[in-house]
């Protein structure tokens, strides 16, 4: 009887739960929620203080008892009990304007290609724990191809380039599935990484997680600009533990980011190599697609096109194209049932 009753009260929801951001699908509605993946909790009660954007704001600001965390490492579980409340959270925002008050809604969750079966399950599992009636699982790569409106399911090949902040998924799609893939936990997180390391490492300079965003944002570059630009870099100064500053050039953040481009281009090479000549001539035609918000990286699309001689396309609002797939999934489930990753326990569609 309540599960009846979730079925008219509830609004299915499509999910791209990121390493560094989830965004939130409703089905007729659209994109609602487009919140960081942080959850703040007190380690003294355990009690969750906040979660989303108010939960980021305290990272690298909170006292020892309170820690703001991140569930979720390079796309997979790694606090099963606090991703499953930030996304009975997520869910509990959908439905808070309407009269539910228990909502059981259809979740499609977008989860990185090559994902083991734990980490798979586990995903399932905290979605189901978390309220849903039904869970879907759907490949990120996938996904986007779909978000991007590629033909998947037709004999034709679609590569996607998905870039996000735990991982970098490259896919070749055709006739409904993957057809090549590589997943990589290089993304937008391991960029930070590269800059806090760099700042460490040349300057003697501590930065925060935050600060090193904002240094890739405002200057981070894949190829030479034709005109430098450059910003402040604040941190410790690990000699004298005192405050520094440090003018940093685009030139200096694109050599600390040099090494994981070059894996993010080499995994695209890769699958471009095994590729059937039959699927890589369609690429050929008609574009390599890429997505995410890693792709935004300036001059990385171009990077890629010179590395792998194909045109590359930047799909338009890449950081939403996952989601926006998870919602077309949604929204036309009968036609598109065959691209969810079968978890074994699925229920009919009513």
């Amino acid at each position: 009887m309540i599960k009846l009753l979730g079925k008219f009260f509830s609004h299915d929801i499509g999910m791209d739960l990121g390493t560094a951001n989830t965004l939130v699908y409703v089905r007729g509605r659209g994109i609602i929620i487009n919140e960081p993946s942080v959850v703040a909790i007190n380690k003294k009660t355990g009690q969750v203080l906040a979660i989303g954007q108010e939960a980021k704001k305290m990272v690298g600001r909170t006292p020892a008892h309170i820690v703001a965390t991140r569930p979720l490492v390079e796309g997979v579980v790694s606090d099963f009990e606090v991703t499953e409340q930030m996304i009975r959270y997520f869910i509990d925002r959908v439905h808070e304007k309407g009269f539910s008050f228990m909502p059981r809604p259809r979740v499609i969750v977008g989860i990185p290609s090559q994902v083991t079966e734990v980490e798979r399950r586990a995903v399932h599992d905290a979605a189901k724990n978390a309220g849903a009636r039904e869970v879907y699982l759907i490949e990120q790569a996938m996904a986007a191809a779909i978000g991007a409106r590629l033909p998947v399911q037709e004999a034709l090949g679609n590569m996607v380039v998905d870039i996000g902040g735990g991982t970098s998924d490259i896919a070749m799609i055709s006739l409904g599935g993957i057809v090549i893939d590589r997943s990589l936990r290089i993304a937008g997180d391991k960029l930070n990484d590269d800059i806090i390391q760099y700042a460490r490492n040349e300057f003697k300079l501590l930065l925060g997680e935050r600060t090193a965003e904002e240094i890739k944002i405002e200057v981070g570059s894949a190829i030479q600009l034709a005109e430098p630009i450059q910003t402040i870099m604040r941190g410790r100064d690990l000699v004298t533990g005192l405050p520094k500053e440090v003018v940093v050039t685009d030139t200096h953040v694109r050599e600390a980011l040099s090494r994981s481009i070059k894996a993010i281009i080499s995994a695209i090479k890769a699958v471009i190599e095994e590729t059937p000549p039959e699927l890589l001539a369609d690429v050929m035609k008609r574009g390599i697609v890429m997505v995410g918000g890693g792709s935004l990286l300036r001059g990385l699309d171009r990077l890629v096109a010179q590395e792998t001689l194909m045109p590359v396309r930047l799909e338009e609002e890449p950081p939403t194209t996952v989601v926006r797939g998870t919602g077309i999934v949604l929204e036309n489930l009968d036609q598109l049932r065959e691209v969810l990753v079968d978890t074994g326990d699925e229920e009919p569609i009513i």
